[in-house]
């Protein structure tokens, strides 16, 4: 099991606050069966180089290192990528792809999303670069799925969170159909920490058997390591 978006990193965002939660968090994945976890921080164009972002998360994670063991998932370091205008034409975002990928994990405005930002996303795609939207559910508000069929056709991926398949959320019928129907690419706990905002992949793992099936999940875990592992 991949989890592609969390913040386990540790006094690098809104995620851990220490190396001690992140062991816990880590742990905790590893007994939910997460075999290798993308740490995503936040990177916000207007508060970090993409450079001084980087060395921010080296330092993070070789803080994180020491405390690492064999119960624990792999870690990738990628980001959470804020959108910002212009960031199709920025050249050191390539940077923030998960290390030795072409995937990069892109946060959509909180707004009413219009066409010239959906095209501009579409823009980053490329030979050397394959976008991920981060937890797709958190858009509907803003009239994203209207737009939707661009990102499909332009080969992005769709990122949900585990959180919106679990407890009869507002999002959940929706995102169940959309998995049903292959139109979500890969899953992410978003984990923040141990008490709010929790590692929970196999809770909605359980929902996703018990309302669509366990072929479901299986698709979606081959599709989650060739993304990964295939030439993504």
């Amino acid at each position: 099991m991949i989890d592609f978006h969390s913040h386990i990193l540790p006094e690098m965002d809104d995620g851990s606050h220490s190396v001690d939660e992140s062991r816990k968090m880590l742990h905790e994945s590893f007994h939910q069966g997460v075999t290798q976890i993308v740490a995503t921080p936040h990177f916000y164009a207007e508060d970090n180089s993409p450079k001084r972002f980087l060395e921010r998360r080296r330092h993070s994670f070789e803080k994180l290192e020491p405390s690492l063991d064999s119960n624990m998932p792999e870690i990738l370091l990628g980001a959470e990528v804020k959108y910002f205008e212009g960031i199709s034409r920025a050249d050191d975002v390539e940077l923030l792809k998960i290390e030795g990928t072409k995937l990069i994990l892109i946060e959509m405005p909180f707004m009413t999303w219009n066409q010239r930002i959906v095209n501009e996303v579409c823009e980053l795609v490329s030979s050397r670069t394959k976008v991920i939207i981060a937890h797709v559910e958190r858009y509907f508000r803003y009239g994203a799925e209207k737009y939707l069929e661009d990102f499909y056709r332009n080969g992005i991926l769709i990122q949900a969170n585990a959180e919106s398949f679990i407890g009869g959320k507002f999002a959940t019928r929706k995102v169940m159909n959309m998995l049903r129907d292959g139109k979500i690419d890969l899953l992410g706990s978003d984990c923040h920490n141990m008490s709010s905002r929790v590692p929970n992949l196999l809770e909605a793992r359980k929902e996703i058997s018990k309302r669509i099936g366990d072929n479901v999940l299986d698709k979606l875990d081959e599709k989650a390591y060739n993304i990964l592992y295939s030439g993504n």
